[in-house]
């Protein structure tokens, strides 16, 4: 008989073995599913995680890590802050959508006009869209005591129906013979978010994504607010004894990751994918979970794993054109670092027993 027994103390060697371990336990499960559909599940791995860094065309590939992953890092270091006070933001892609389509708004409200005022404009529009879209939850939890996982989650739903929305309708591009999208945003200078460096990856999405983290890092080393996070997260008993706000919390935690996962969606529409358009959205902010998790919930460990995780996205990629793997394959596969960390990381509160447990 195997059973679990709750450690004295969470154990310190799990808590950084945890993400090791799942990403080899998703390797191996990842090489199964891979012969499981008839390809060379050795051959596989190493093409999502070999190719893009070490391949033929790699020269290629290695500025896209910084393209795919400045967007999952800004989103999981804004989730971060609210999942270690215990709060749940699962609609970070609803905010990404919302702060895409406030900023792009913004953008398209002024073409043809050329300033440099229209991008910083943009900015902040894309930074209030997700913000707004995040304050609902905060407000109706904190005002009825209402259940911010659903209601995030239900909003995404909503933000995709006003994506669909706009790319047929307001944003639609009224010289694009009918077809649904906005303007390609790409083309018009005051509103790109074009590479700082040519062929470097490198745009301002980039540089957020590092000021987050240099943000983050201070905040919950260094300030009292950062303290109230983790105490809440750790022992909220303690925290209310010691003063914390809770409502605040809420809403600064919500409001700061519906922020990021904003500016995430204005950096994306305005540089890489270019245009409003009704598939805009491709999982970043259901992704950015997997990413919180298996960064420990540290900014360090955020940038890590923001980095791995658009490894498998361009070796995903690759893997499809090359061996022609299916992409919800590589999706599953993806998900399987997320169902491993969560598994294994119960081991870090509770050891396995075998054998019967013993009766006081």
């Amino acid at each position: 008989m195997i059973r679990l027994e709750k450690r004295p103390q969470p154990s310190t060697v799990f808590a950084y073995a945890t993400p090791v371990l799942a990403v080899l336990a998703t390797f191996f499960f990842g090489g199964v599913l891979f012969a499981l559909l008839g390809k060379d599940p050795v051959q596989s791995i190493v093409t999502i995680f070999w190719e893009p860094l070490f391949g033929e065309f790699a020269f290629f590939y290695r500025p896209q890590l910084l393209v795919k992953g400045a967007p999952l890092v800004l989103i999981a270091i804004g989730l971060s802050l609210g999942f270690k006070a215990g709060i749940w933001n699962i609609g970070a892609e609803g905010q990404y959508i919302m702060g895409a389509l406030f900023g792009a708004g913004v953008g398209l409200a002024f073409y043809p006009a050329e300033s440099a005022l229209i991008f910083p404009a943009m900015i902040l529009a894309g930074a209030f869209g997700g913000w707004v879209w995040a304050i609902i939850p905060a407000l109706l939890k904190v005002r009825f005591g209402t259940n911010e996982i659903l209601v995030s989650l239900m909003l995404v739903y909503v933000a995709e129906q006003f994506l669909a929305s706009m790319s047929l309708g307001l944003l639609k591009n009224p010289e694009g013979f009918g077809f649904p999208g906005s303007r390609n945003l790409q083309q018009y200078a005051s509103a790109h978010n074009a590479e700082i460096f040519a062929g470097s990856g490198m745009h301002w999405g980039v540089v957020a994504a590092m000021i987050a983290v240099i943000f983050a890092y201070v905040l919950l080393a260094r300030h009292k607010l950062g303290f109230a996070i983790r105490v809440t997260g750790e022992a909220p008993r303690a925290a209310r004894f010691s003063g914390v706000n809770p409502s605040r919390l809420i809403l600064f935690c919500l409001g700061m990751s519906g922020l990021l996962a904003g500016l995430a969606g204005l950096f994306e529409v305005s540089g890489p994918a270019g245009q409003v358009s009704i598939d805009f959205n491709v999982g970043y902010g259901f992704t950015a979970i997997i990413v919180a998790f298996l960064g420990r919930l540290h900014p360090i460990g955020i940038v890590l794993a923001g980095l791995l995780m658009a490894l498998t996205y361009i070796g995903g990629d690759i893997a499809q054109s090359q061996l022609g793997l299916p992409a919800a394959a590589i999706q599953v596969f993806q998900g399987m670092l997320l169902f491993f960390l969560l598994a294994l990381d119960l081991l870090t509160n509770y050891r396995l027993r075998f054998g019967q447990a013993e009766v006081a």
